[in-house]
């Protein structure tokens, strides 16, 4: 059996949007692991040159911790804003989407970087004992 190739969205979920003529795009893991293959990973120069395509002047990585989230400005990159650009996304809304289609080595621990799945989620909640405040 051959297994595809992971993709960023199996360890993450993303949000993004325009800062003017940039554009501020956020990837947060799912957990703590894929978090930390994020920093370790998802430098600033690997989304540059993802998006050399669309032509950022320069970009800017910034860790969020307690988000479990690195967050990328991409500057330059929506042809002059959403008043002046005749791109169809020039608001740079669906960049978090595009990014997360990256492919990425399979990690070792792939299965603890996943989101967990809603059933696995209740199971847990159902062997728990309420807390009543």
């Amino acid at each position: 059996m051959v297994k595809k190739q992971p993709t960023l969205a199996e360890i993450a979920h993303g949000r993004s949007g325009d800062k003017g003529n940039h554009a501020n795009v956020a990837v947060i893991a799912y957990t703590a692991a894929g978090f930390e293959w994020l920093q370790q990973n998802l430098t600033a120069m690997r989304v540059m040159e993802y998006f050399a395509p669309l032509g950022p002047s320069r970009v800017e990585r910034f860790e969020a911790p307690n988000l479990l989230a690195v967050n990328f400005m991409l500057y330059d990159i929506l042809a002059g804003g959403a008043s002046r650009s005749l791109r169809l996304d020039n608001q740079g809304k669906t960049l978090a989407l595009a990014l997360l289609q990256m492919p990425i080595e399979r990690p070792g621990n792939l299965r603890s970087m996943r989101r967990r799945s809603t059933r696995s989620q209740r199971s847990e909640v159902r062997g728990q004992k309420a807390v009543h405040l």
